[in-house]
């Protein structure tokens, strides 16, 4: 690719960045509506009881049983990493668009559920899709544009998983007496027909091509190249930590609004909107930071900012869950921008999927860990302050690492990896 093919790059606002992200709103869509409809599948579920001490009586079914359907969810996401990996060698758009339909059709699949076991392993199933879906759209968005407008477009996909994740919390909160969990995940039809509709607007980048070009043989999968193994573990490192916190603070967070403080729906569809601004001040704090003080520096921050605010949503009562909440979401979103341009820049185009793919397993590891630790000690403590306060702030000390990593800022892909025949490709 030469410098004229840089300068030349799409802007952030290109139909074919806008494509992606709606296809990353459909998986947001299909991916979060366990966690938003978490309540009303343990009642569906479960045995509320309207006198108890323990979690199981106050939210239906255990903790530790809770915490282990939900490990099951996010153990199936480690399937997304060779699913991924897949777009390494056939291209991003095709693996992007099959993982977003395959997913959602699978997520309406799970509306039909009889038992709880049965929704667990139905959603298991197509989860692992739409984390690929998730990953890929970020690779691509970051390859399809030039330095100046890479934050802003991974920016625009975060955001497009942001709203598309939200929407099914604002649609439960709204109607969960109407619709169900079951109704909700029947919606999920619909971000279906807009991923068909979108999908010829959908751009395979042009560094895959230029790189498939290049490349006498197509990478096989999950392979990075040699050289950057330790890299690899350090990102997964951050990773695994930071998942270790968005895990549980983000799977039992309306579970416990409803259940246990018994915030009423509307309230925590009022909560939900209300975050969403948050959220969106947060990807352009998170963009901004990124191009002006390093992608690395906001990574930290922004980590830091996640950590302790999903400490204050399930210590604080009432208040804390509303400003915590509110305060989590701006912090995740900066992380957005900042995280996704930064993994994407340390990594060649021949292994940037397959990075990806590793860093899902990372995530999943890290949140089932923290389902579990979250779960339990809830449990053992008979509050949800008790799993938060040490399974959360552990993790401040994880977030260091991401100084032991090089600043990538102001540098284009094609100058930070110029030539794809020098670099030898092998597993870690």
């Amino acid at each position: 690719m030469t410098d004229n093919d840089i300068h030349n790059s799409p802007s952030w606002r290109s139909v074919g960045i806008f494509a992606i992200a709606i296809v990353a709103l459909a998986s947001g869509f299909g991916q979060f509506g366990v966690v938003s409809a978490l309540g009303d599948v343990v009642k569906s579920f479960g045995h509320v009881k309207t006198q108890g001490a323990t979690v199981a009586d106050e939210a239906g079914l255990s903790g530790t049983l809770l915490g282990v359907g939900l490990a099951i969810l996010r153990l199936s996401s480690m399937l997304g990493m060779p699913l991924a990996s897949l777009a390494d060698r056939f291209g991003r758009r095709i693996i992007l668009i099959l993982t977003c339909a395959i997913g959602l059709c699978l997520t309406i699949l799970a509306a039909f559920s009889p038992n709880y076991w049965y929704f667990v392993a139905i959603f298991a199933l197509g989860r692992p899709f739409l984390s690929a879906t998730n990953a890929i759209a970020q690779v691509g968005a970051a390859e399809e544009t030039d330095s100046r407008n890479r934050a802003k477009a991974v920016a625009l996909v975060v955001a497009g998983y942001g709203i598309g994740a939200g929407l099914t919390a604002v649609i439960n909160g709204l109607a969960a007496k109407v619709l169900g969990f079951r109704g909700l995940f029947a919606l999920a039809f619909i971000p279906f027909l807009l991923v068909i509709i979108i999908a010829p607007k959908v751009p395979e980048t042009r560094l895959f091509m230029h790189e498939a070009e290049e490349q006498r043989t197509r990478p096989k999968l999950g392979t990075v190249p040699k050289g950057l193994g330790k890299r690899l573990i350090l990102v997964n490192v951050i990773v695994w930590g930071i998942s270790i916190v968005t895990g549980p603070a983000n799977s039992f967070v309306f579970l416990y609004a409803q259940n246990i403080l018994k915030i009423s729906g509307k309230i925590t569809a009022l909560m939900v909107v209300a975050a969403g601004l948050t959220g969106l001040l947060g990807l352009i704090v998170g963009r901004y930071l990124a191009d002006r003080v390093g992608r690395r520096t906001a990574s930290y921050l922004a980590m830091t900012g996640v950590i302790l605010t999903a400490f204050l949503i399930y210590s604080g009562g009432k208040f804390g869950l509303f400003i915590g909440y509110e305060m989590e979401i701006f912090a995740t979103a900066a992380f957005g921008p900042a995280g996704g341009t930064f993994s994407n820049e340390l990594f060649p185009t021949s292994a940037r999927a397959a990075v990806v793919g590793w860093s899902i397993i990372a995530s999943v590891l890290g949140a089932v860990m923290g389902l579990l630790l979250f779960g339990s000690l809830a449990d053992a403590g008979g509050r949800f302050s008790s799993g938060a306060e040490f399974t959360f702030l552990p993790m401040l000390l994880i977030a260091l690492l991401l100084f032991f990593l090089p600043e990538t800022k102001g540098q284009e892909l094609t100058e930070l990896w110029p030539d794809p025949k020098d670099l030898s490709l092998d597993s870690h």
